[in-house]
């Protein structure tokens, strides 16, 4: 097809993209408006060796997800829980709380999911200061030169992770919009293509005219 002719189709099917477009976008936004919110708070734990040796950054890299190990488990969430107050069990709260060692960064992650923000950094907050104590007092059984210390890198923070922002929402549903109406324009083009509609038309099919209504001269 030529420029002419995709200029042609949309002046004819122009209202079927804005159709689809305002559709899929105000139902995005609403299923969003719809939704309750979801937060998850970061926060991240920085492990430094003693010593900038070789050997005991290796070693603590590869221990990393063994602390990771020793913080997920049933017994540092059913103190979390005791020391905040939470009326949940130690396994409901597991549910919600991720970790991750990012060995490149010598780092242990932990996000907090749950639909207050303030409360998810209250628990992020206690599970963290909950490792750090934990981890002076492994270093109390260590030689200072062999010790890993961790410390907070900064306070947790929350951000909302569901529904999405709305302009991510609009955004994807004016994009599913685009596609809805493509695919319905090529279908009505595709239903319409043995049609004939000008003299070019005529002339690509190599077909003669042999009669007209109204008739011409």
């Amino acid at each position: 097809m030529e420029l002419a002719d995709y200029a042609r189709i949309l002046r004819k099917r122009w209202w079927i993209v804005v159709v689809a477009v305002v559709m899929t976008a105000g139902s995005a936004f609403g299923f969003g408006q719809l939704q309750d919110p979801e937060y998850t708070s970061t926060v991240e734990i920085i492990i430094e060796p003693a010593r900038p040796d070789l050997g005991l950054t290796q070693s603590t890299k590869w221990l990393l997800r063994s602390y990771m190990t020793v913080a997920d488990s049933n017994k540092w969430a059913q103190q979390v829980i005791d020391k905040l107050q939470l009326s949940m069990t130690d396994q409901e709260l597991r549910g919600n709380v991720h970790f991750a060692a990012l060995d490149d960064r010598m780092v242990i992650q932990i996000e907090v999911e749950g639909s207050d923000g303030d409360q998810a950094n209250r628990i992020a907050q206690a599970w963290a200061d909950q490792f750090v104590q934990w981890r002076n007092g492994q270093n109390k059984e260590q030689r200072k030169e062999d010790r890993v210390f961790a410390e907070l890198r900064d306070p947790p923070t929350y951000d909302q992770s569901w529904p999405p922002r709305r302009s991510i929402l609009l955004s994807a549903g004016a994009v599913f919009g685009l596609v809805i109406a493509g695919v319905v324009i090529f279908f009505l083009e595709w239903l319409e293509a043995g049609v004939i509609r000008t003299p070019q038309d005529l002339q690509q099919l190599d077909l003669a005219v042999v009669g007209a209504i109204p008739p011409t001269s």
